[in-house]
């Protein structure tokens, strides 16, 4: 029953963490200022993460898992250096170190004898990009805490469907993290995630993904499909800003998701779009696990087709708004 109770643990301890986190001397001691980029208009915490994955680390330990020691380094490690730059700032070159440390880690205790070295390589290289891409994600009120519910409640769901217990209990503690945080961070959000909580999240999305499919319980384009919503949204907007020659490092509100925001949906309402985005999509992947290699491949490419189609849809709004506002 420890796959039941790891959850339970990680939602109250984290429920716990940001009652005191909000009302004690850290409440006001790590804010998220409003700038020209940003889609808040008041000062607001960002301890959240800390209680995130405190509750998840203390979950893990709660289910004694026999094979998470590394993983739940790595994870204190990323959040202690993430709240680091959220208190002082860091330099790019230090945080992408300390992303490539732990994706290699990573990579060389749980998944590197199966891959060779070009395979180890390009999972590091794909783990350090998810690690970020949670970040850049994280900018509306309960996008990247909806995010973690639905991936990794869908990576507990498959995983259960193994018969892999202690798996999905690993994954659905970070699913009942999630809940806990957003009863304080839908919209109107009254704490934020920061880097502390998007980089471990970023993280682990891609370790546990990585993970399930070493050991067999999923394909590999099963993590891909079930984080696509954020995948895509962050890789056609890197994209676009390499083919500009921006500083694709510094912070700005080009996202599909902030455009929505802009547009006049607000918050709430493309919070909601986004969970049942998330939603089928995951319900999708892990139906298609169970089924042959051409309804798989189908279903993969019908959800590209989906999102090709839904990007053009925006984009062409969010011209028919910008021109309109030169207009005027």
């Amino acid at each position: 029953m420890y796959y039941l109770i790891a959850p339970m643990v990680s939602f109250f301890v984290v429920f716990g963490m940001l009652c005191w986190l909000l009302k004690g001397a850290m409440a006001g001691a790590v804010l998220d200022h409003p700038n020209q980029r940003s889609l808040h208009t008041l000062p607001r915490p960002r301890t959240g993460g800390l209680a995130m994955i405190t509750g998840v680390l203390a979950a893990w330990l709660a289910a004694q898992s026999s094979w998470g020691w590394v993983m739940m380094l790595m994870v204190f490690f990323l959040s202690a250096v993430s709240f680091l730059d959220d208190v002082r700032g860091l330099s790019v070159i230090w945080r992408f170190l300390a992303h490539f440390v732990a994706a290699g880690m990573f990579v060389s205790v749980y998944v590197l004898p199966g891959l060779g070295f070009v395979g180890a390589a390009l999972a590091v290289l794909a783990m350090v990009w998810m690690t970020n891409l949670y970040n850049f994600m994280d900018g509306s009120d309960g996008l990247a805490g909806g995010m973690a519910l639905f991936g990794f409640g869908f990576y507990g769901v498959a995983a259960w469907a193994q018969g892999d217990m202690a798996f999905a209990g690993l994954c659905w503690s970070v699913s009942a993290a999630s809940v806990a945080f957003l009863l304080f961070n839908f919209h109107p959000a009254r704490i934020f995630m920061g880097d502390a909580g998007s980089i471990p999240l970023g993280f682990l999305a891609a370790a546990l993904g990585l993970l399930g499919w070493s050991v067999g319980h999923w394909p590999l384009w099963f993590p891909m499909l079930v984080f696509s919503p954020f995948i895509l949204d962050a890789s056609v907007t890197l994209v676009k800003r390499l083919l500009r020659r921006e500083k694709v490092w510094q912070a700005h509100c080009e996202h599909y998701y902030q455009r929505l925001v802009k547009m006049g949906w607000g918050h709430r309402r493309t919070a909601l779009a986004e969970y049942a985005l998330m939603a089928l999509a995951g319900a999708s992947a892990t139906w298609a696990i169970g089924q042959d290699d051409r309804m798989q491949l189908s279903v993969c490419m019908g959800w590209s087709l989906a999102y090709l189609l839904g990007m053009w849809l925006v984009d062409s709004k969010w011209s028919r708004s910008q021109e309109g506002s030169r207009d005027v």
